[in-house]
């Protein structure tokens, strides 16, 4: 398998994990996280997941410059590990420092969408 179609699979695999997860808290977790105050947290990690689950898929489905979607796969892959993660880490009670990795994974997220914008403007002429 090529490296796009892993890297969408890895997107469309991230994407389902996000709605398992939704579901989770929607319902089996909902009690426990509403008493934690953690809910939103939860929510929040779960909603971002999926929009960077999905722009890695579209920068994985081809017509960039391949140096930059690269970029952009690692970065968001990067983002959703550390922003995701970390949220969900923090949701289910995990130690605070977790939170220290929050922001670094919103500046993946940020270095994806850029590369994304590269990559579309310095895509080659057909």
């Amino acid at each position: 398998m090529e490296s796009r179609s892993r890297w969408a699979a890895t997107g469309a695999l991230l994407g389902g994990l996000a709605v398992l997860l939704g579901a989770f808290g929607a319902h089996a977790w909902k009690e426990s996280l509403q008493i934690s105050g953690r809910l939103e947290t939860f929510e929040t990690a779960a909603r971002y997941q999926m929009f960077h689950a999905m722009a890695l898929i579209l920068a994985a489905s081809g017509g960039l410059e391949p140096r930059w979607a690269r970029h952009a796969c690692r970065f968001f892959l990067a983002g959703i590990l550390l922003f995701c993660g970390s949220l969900d880490g923090i949701s289910a009670g995990g130690p605070r420092w977790i939170g220290a990795l929050t922001p670094l994974g919103g500046l993946c997220f940020m270095a994806g969408w850029v590369s994304l914008a590269a990559g579309y403007l310095r895509k080659p002429a057909r």
